[in-house]
């Protein structure tokens, strides 16, 4: 290992012992000596890399994001369809909050509750990532598999949010529980995609669709 990649290693294993110790103890609470204990370094080491206990929380997210970027992009370019891409995206970000408990937990309970946070290059990538939902919702309509009308920013809001209430809900409240938490989110598309879709391009309405997904679920049942 080169030394750039020896400092790398300490940086992320600082970051990610950051994230444990916010998520654990909120970031008031929070220390830079147990931050340090955590990862195996002392406090000097630390601000060897971040001025301040705040510049190390805002660094939390530039990593997890950057791989949740990469593993989206590299399944979205094997699917085919704007729904199928989106029920994808939206897949793939709530596994990735359930596998990176700490650091959903200092997003959702932490960062977007400070508002000098969208000032950060880690805000900024937040924002590059989701315009890959943008495209998606762009693709459908194009293609005339959404409707023409549909506001893209309110269908993203409305998809991202729905999956921010269910991490948050998981995060504070424990619910829902590990086995149901990625069951919900075929539901939640489900009703999100039947609000969109061009029924003159499908030729089912919206209404006859869920009636068929019913009777269908019922059917395995028994």
């Amino acid at each position: 290992m080169t030394g750039q990649e020896k400092v790398e290693a300490r940086k992320i294993k600082i970051l990610e012992a950051a994230a444990k110790v916010f998520a654990g103890k909120g970031f008031q609470d929070a220390t830079i000596s147990e931050i340090a204990n955590a990862a195996g370094t002392s406090e000097a080491t630390i601000y060897d890399y971040f001025a301040t206990k705040e510049g190390l929380l805002f660094s939390i997210p530039l990593g997890p994001v950057q791989q949740l970027r990469e593993t989206a992009e590299f399944h979205l370019r094997l699917i085919k369809g704007a729904a199928n891409k989106i029920r994808a995206f939206l897949y793939l970000q709530l596994l990735f909050y359930r596998n990176n408990r700490d650091f959903a937990s200092v997003l959702m309970l932490i960062l977007k509750q400070n508002r000098r946070f969208l000032d950060t290059q880690a805000h900024k990538m937040i924002r590059e990532f989701l315009k890959i939902f943008d495209h998606m919702i762009k693709e459908g309509m194009d293609s005339g598999e959404f409707r023409s009308d549909i506001d893209p920013y309110l269908l993203r809001s409305a998809g991202l949010g729905a999956i921010e209430h269910v991490t948050t809900n998981w995060l504070m409240l424990g619910q829902p529980d590990d086995d149901e938490f990625l069951g919900m989110i075929d539901p939640m598309i489900d009703t999100l995609i039947m609000g969109i879709q061009n029924i003159e391009e499908t030729g089912i309405c919206p209404l006859e669709l869920s009636k068929i997904k019913k009777n269908k679920t019922g059917g395995d049942k028994k």
